[in-house]
């Protein structure tokens, strides 16, 4: 009985042993989470279309809903039309312009239709002389070339006289349609910005998907009146999903970034599911245990932040416990 007895005891000394030196299944926990962001409103007015439901999945530049554009668009249309009232009135200055260039270039053509007649003047006085001389002709022939001559020189320089007049006025009045032009420019060109501006007023009523994610809270419904900056839904990247779990600093030293390691979804009642995943970040500085969280050294006041990146299969859910082993 005795015999029995002893050996009964090393049978029990020896499981307790074993169950000491267990390993344990993991060598942190954590909980699965998700890049999270807020879509808020670019724009102000009322909501015209917010087509989207929780847990919905919505692709990356996806149009999910649109503000109220009316009057903005009414603003551009009266930019429109005061930009085509400005373009009138240089096509009108660009028509005046013309026409002082013209007057300018009749000028020139008479004067030089005057010395034309000049020199065909002198070249008849000169055969008429040479006829006087012989005999041939009258005197009174050549005193009417002569004549004609000292006309025709009076009217090269009158017209010498209004050309002078007439490019300094043209001048002022070229200076005076030149400033014309370069205001209506600058203001079709304060029009023109205001026209970009509204556009992109415009584009920014259109609510867009930033990235391909799932819903997880709309906070406004069609409608409704929103204002910039209002958040309208939240949204995640629910595929590529990480578990913030905490290590000691005993543990640290064997932890780096890009390291491979195995992460366990747990399901309760002892379902869990394994997934391969990889150490993204390790925090820079440590912090106390939090509560809720259970380390390879429990007795541990200070432990450091880990982040281990999972691809999601659709059953890993924001929140969720896991288990992380190294």
């Amino acid at each position: 009985m005795k015999q029995i007895f002893m050996m009964a005891s090393v049978a029990a000394l020896v499981l307790l042993t074993a169950c000491g030196k267990k390993e344990k299944a993991f060598d942190a926990t954590g909980t699965f989470e998700a890049t999270e962001v807020t879509i808020s409103a670019k724009a102000t007015g009322e909501l015209k279309a917010f087509d989207i439901t929780e847990g919905q999945t919505v692709e990356a530049g996806a149009q999910v809903g649109r503000i109220d554009t009316y009057q903005l668009s009414l603003q551009k249309q009266q930019l429109e039309t005061q930009r085509g009232q400005l373009a009138a009135s240089k096509r009108q200055l660009s028509s005046s312009r013309s026409a002082t260039s013209s007057q300018q270039l009749d000028l020139n053509k008479q004067l030089s239709s005057i010395q034309q007649q000049i020199a065909n003047a002198q070249r008849e006085r000169q055969r008429y002389a040479e006829l006087v001389k012989d005999g041939a002709v009258p005197r009174k022939q050549l005193d009417d070339i002569d004549n004609q001559i000292k006309v025709l020189k009076r009217q090269l320089e009158a017209t010498r006289d209004q050309i002078g007049s007439n490019n300094a006025a043209l001048a002022d009045q070229a200076r005076g349609l030149g400033a014309q032009m370069d205001g209506i420019d600058a203001q079709m060109a304060g029009i023109d910005a205001q026209q970009r501006q509204l556009d992109d007023q415009i584009a920014n009523a259109d609510i867009v998907a930033p990235f391909k994610g799932t819903v997880l809270e709309k906070y406004v419904e069609q409608g409704e009146f929103v204002s910039t900056g209002k958040p309208l839904f939240k949204m995640a990247d629910v595929e590529q999903m990480f578990i913030r779990a905490y290590v000691t600093s005993a543990q640290l030293q064997h932890i780096k970034v890009g390291q491979q390691c195995k992460v366990f979804a747990d399901y309760g009642d002892g379902h869990k599911k394994e997934y391969a995943g990889t150490v993204t970040w390790i925090s820079s500085r440590s912090e106390f245990t939090p509560k809720t969280i259970l380390t390879d050294d429990e007795r541990a006041d200070l432990v450091y932040a880990v982040k281990i990146a999972v691809k999601n299969d659709g059953y890993v859910k924001i929140g969720m416990y896991g288990e992380v082993k190294f």
